[in-house]
């Protein structure tokens, strides 16, 4: 019958022994159906090597008895030759098995299976050579001789290596064969048959023996393994100090305390034996009542006498708060009457407050407190089905700090936390019980407001938000002053879902952005048009450049007396072949956004440096130069390779920068001019006036030149007194700092001469030339030159 037996997988990860074998499965010739086939072996190889002596020393005397039993028949010298390769082969192959004596700590392989039975095969030549050779040429009482000899080595063989089946088979059946052999060839064909019958009686009688051996040891494997398991679960039981065990009488006193639940009630075993279970964990306030629920969901269990399995109980020790994970079983007598109960329990305080912190952290943001992303859709989830059981309307506002990225990159991130963390205290004080104020990420807060009915209550708490967030802040002795843009969207109007209706309120702010900051924007449908219009040109700006639909035109800039050129400034136009003539107005701010003015600013750099070596030596040309360009680290690499590419000399190439590149991170904007001043070029500044003015720029760059921003030039033709004062007060400063000044915006004669009095030592207008193709502008330089 094939082995049937259930053994689990043991747990230092072996193989699981099989569950059938079959005859063939019990040799070693086929794999099991289930199971491993080299830990089969291992179990049955594994004592081996223990009966090799033995094998060794029935071979050699019954090749002594051989030697003497034939030693006046056969030459002396060939027994010796036999006997000594007899008992080689022996040797040999007990020098095999001595290798599996510690086959239990590894797996058997296959090549070690076949040496074995290779060996066994050896060992069965000289035997094989007696019975066929030694036995015809000797008495027919020596040939019995022999063979009873041989019959007890088949019979020795298979009692000693009953645990490998594949040994006695090979042995036995090789050296019986030789032995029917022959009888047949001496004409005993009786004894042959006899002898016939005796090996395939011996083989099966060890197939048997193998099957049976290999029960066993798989049973005390299973055994064993089990056994382990037992001792791991009771070792990790008793390691484990939060552990302990817990009974109480049908009265619900406790008895048997041990000292471990002792312990966890910080008293002593016998201060406790006798105590009521719920009255010792439930405190101080037990007897008024006022215990958590989780303590009279174990009071019910208990009177209900149903088995339960890690209940979670809030337990009150001493003044703290703990958690105990409990389970328990009722007790009954012989009789099967009620006796108490009986359990275990944990303390599983740590665990349960690393659940609670981690909970608080994937729905709060640490920085601030507030809710975070996840709690604000829940929130806005919330209100959405309230507005639609209640037929109202709610609101969600996205929030966006103006001018915050210029405090984090000049004070540093630790001082931005800190800002951050006052942004979330005003934002959460202007919120009531119908709001839900929360932070997205970074310098973005949202509010859910969850009945906004009143169409006015969103305009009021948008502008409330922005009143507070721009009033300034105090932080580490640093006076800051932001602002806040608002943009909202109401649902369900602006939106079904909240996926829809956080969307639509972004595209809110990004107009509000858009509008300069600082004010509240409120959703429109043709946001989206704009969303789409903004996301196409984007696709098409990436790929204009290779499409060579990126062109110059220049403007030229004359000297305000002799109304000669001494520049042109070059100017970047775009005509897109999906939609068309594209103002550098729209292009040039999302460029910015999406860092493409890095490389088209790159390209405008050797296109404006190329068309300048066609012009006289002494006209520069002007390129303006974006923040994003000017921060970037090999910045100065790509002017120096604009300029070795194209051969323009550096003293021909003016950069124009505005005051906003000194706001996001002014020491790297500084060094950068400080190496580009370096190479031999000039540094303009462009619409100086317009924003912050600061003095210190001027004091720590060595401009050229300083442009006076076209408003102010309008201004001063229309006679404004401020605007005529502020063109003063910048001529006066340049001619003290030795630069030169730049009117834009002149369009007019009576534009010039204004210009040319208030001491301007350069003019660009249209009355000088508007922005022209390149092929003009050298034109004009042609023709100006030949004139002269």
């Amino acid at each position: 019958m094939p082995i049937a037996w259930d053994v689990s997988k043991n747990p230092a990860g072996l193989p699981k022994l099989p569950l059938r074998l079959g005859p063939l499965q019990v040799i070693g010739l086929r794999d099991p159906d289930e199971g491993d086939w080299a830990r089969l072996r291992t179990l049955q190889y594994a004592d081996l090597y223990k009966s090799s002596r033995i094998r060794f020393a029935g071979h050699g005397i019954a090749a002594i008895m051989v030697a003497a039993l034939y030693l006046h028949t056969i030459p002396a010298w060939i027994l010796g030759i036999w006997l000594i390769a007899l008992l080689g082969a022996v040797a040999n192959s007990g020098r095999v098995d001595r290798h599996f004596a510690n086959i239990s700590r590894r797996q058997m392989t296959r090549l070690e299976y076949r040496k074995q039975a290779g060996t066994v095969a050896l060992c069965a030549v000289p035997w094989i050579t007696a019975l066929l050779f030694f036995a015809p040429v000797g008495s027919s009482t020596q040939h019995f001789g022999l063979w009873t000899l041989v019959a007890m080595l088949v019979a020795g063989g298979a009692a000693t290596s009953s645990t490998a089946p594949i040994s006695t088979i090979v042995f036995d059946l090789i050296v019986g064969v030789a032995g029917v052999s022959s009888f047949v060839i001496s004409g005993d064909y009786v004894f042959g048959i006899a002898s016939f019958a005796f090996v395939v009686t011996i083989v099966a009688g060890a197939l048997n023996s193998a099957r049976t051996n290999l029960s066993a040891r798989i049973a005390e494997a299973g055994v064993a393994e089990k056994d382990e398991v037992v001792s791991l679960l009771l070792r990790e039981f008793e390691e484990k100090e939060s552990d302990w065990l817990w009974q109480v009488d049908n009265n619900r006193r406790l008895r048997s305390v041990s000292p471990r639940f002792a312990f966890a009630l910080g008293r002593e075993p016998a201060d406790v034996e006798g105590e009521r279970f719920i009255q010792l964990i439930g405190g101080d306030n037990f007897e008024s009542g006022d215990v958590p629920r989780s303590l009279h969901d174990l009071v019910e269990r208990l009177k209900r006498r149903e088995s339960f399995s890690n209940l979670l109980v809030q337990a009150v020790i001493g003044e703290q708060r703990r958690w105990w994970e409990l389970s328990g079983t009722p007790i009954r007598d012989s009789a099967g009457n009620y006796v108490g109960f009986r359990g275990v329990g944990s303390d599983v305080t740590e665990q349960r407050e690393s659940d609670e912190k981690i909970a608080y952290l994937a729905r709060y943001d640490t920085l601030t407190g507030l809710p975070n992303r996840l709690m604000l859709t829940e929130a806005l989830g919330e209100a959405m089905r309230y507005s639609a059981q209640w037929r109202t309307r709610c609101a969600f506002l996205m929030i966006d700090l103006d001018r915050f990225k210029s405090v984090n990159d000049s004070l540093g991130h630790l001082v931005g936390d800190r800002l951050l963390a006052k942004v979330s205290e005003r934002l959460n004080s202007v919120c009531t019980d119908n709001e839900r104020c929360g932070r997205l990420g970074g310098d973005e807060f949202a509010v859910v407001i969850r009945d906004a009915t009143d169409h006015t209550r969103v305009d009021r708490i948008a502008e409330t938000i922005i009143e507070h967030l721009s009033q300034p802040y105090i932080v580490d002795n640093h006076t800051l002053f932001i602002g806040a843009s608002v943009g909202s969207a109401i649902g369900p109007r602006d939106g079904q879902s909240v996926e829809t209706l956080m969307r639509n309120s972004d595209l809110a702010l990004y107009r509000a952005k858009d509008d300069g900051g600082g004010v509240h924007c409120t959703y429109v449908p043709s946001l989206h048009a704009d969303a789409e219009e903004r996301r196409t040109l984007e696709l098409s700006l990436r790929h204009a450049i290779a499409k060579e639909e990126m062109h110059l035109n220049f403007q030229p800039v004359v000297n305000a007396q002799s109304e000669g050129i001494v520049s042109f400034e070059a100017l970047l136009r775009w005509t897109s072949e999906e939609h068309g003539m594209v103002s550098p107005a729209k292009f040039i701010p999302l460029a910015e956004d999406t860092r493409l003015i890095v490389p088209i600013g790159k390209w405008v750099l050797h296109e404006a440096c190329r068309q300048a070596t066609r012009w006289p030596e002494e006209i520069k040309v002007a390129v303006n130069v974006s923040g994003e360009q000017l921060l970037e680290p090999n910045f100065t690499a790509t002017v120096v390779e604009a300029l070795a590419a194209t051969g323009l000399p550096a003293n021909r190439l003016e950069l124009e920068v505005t005051e906003s590149v000194f706001l996001r991170d002014g020491r790297t904007a500084n060094e950068a001019l400080e190496a580009i001043i370096a190479l031999g070029c000039s540094i303009a500044l462009d619409d100086f006036g317009t924003g912050y003015s600061s003095l210190g720029y001027l004091r720590s760059i060595r401009f050229s030149t300083i442009k006076v921003d076209r408003s102010f030039v309008q201004g001063a033709a229309q006679e404004s007194p401020e605007s005529i004062a502020i063109i003063r007060a910048v001529v006066a400063m340049a001619q003290s700092l030795e630069m030169q000044t730049t009117a834009e915006g002149v369009e007019t004669v009576e534009q010039a001469d204004m210009i040319r009095e208030l001491g301007c030592t350069k003019i660009q207008g249209y009355y000088f030339g508007r922005p022209m193709e390149a092929s003009e502008a050298y034109s004009l330089v042609a023709k100006r030159r030949n004139a002269a």
